[in-house]
């Protein structure tokens, strides 16, 4: 008697391409990143100015509304944050589909102690652009950038 490989078509193969697809963690659909960040796992970039007068903050936070973020500035960390549900229902002949997804980012940052927080914020979304512009206190000026030359 010898010993025969019998692949059994009706149980599939974990080395099935297509099982390979489902359990890869940057292709699969059961992701956990992708599952619990509903499709996003990447912070919004921000870039910070620093004028003579005040600091200008950019964050891009495309597919938002004015209304999806919080803002807060508490004992000088600003806190950016939003959470945002979206659901879908389909009701056609024979079939009903839903989807829903979940999608939420907090980023906070400790403000420089010439940041006047007794003034108010101006903030402005538009174009999936979050602008911010926090006020210097009176009387103080930027730091000059000091130049080091590697040798």
């Amino acid at each position: 008697m010898t010993l025969v490989k019998f692949k059994n078509p009706l149980t599939p193969s974990l080395r099935d391409p297509f099982f390979s697809d489902l359990m890869d963690t940057q292709k699969s659909l059961f992701n956990l990143n992708r599952i619990f960040n509903g499709g996003s796992e990447i912070t919004p970039a921000m870039n910070i100015k620093e004028t003579k007068n005040d600091f200008k903050i950019e964050m891009a936070a495309p597919g938002l509304t004015k209304n999806d973020f919080k803002i807060t500035i508490d004992d000088g960390v600003l806190t950016i944050s939003s959470e945002k549900e979206e659901k879908t229902e389909e009701k056609e002949e024979g079939y009903l589909r839903k989807e829903f997804s979940y999608r939420s980012f907090e980023r906070s940052m400790s403000l420089p102690e010439t940041v006047d927080e007794s003034k108010d914020v101006k903030a402005e979304y538009h174009d999936g652009v979050l602008k911010l512009v926090l006020h210097k206190k009176p009387g103080v000026k930027s730091k000059v950038a000091k130049t080091i030359k590697v040798s």
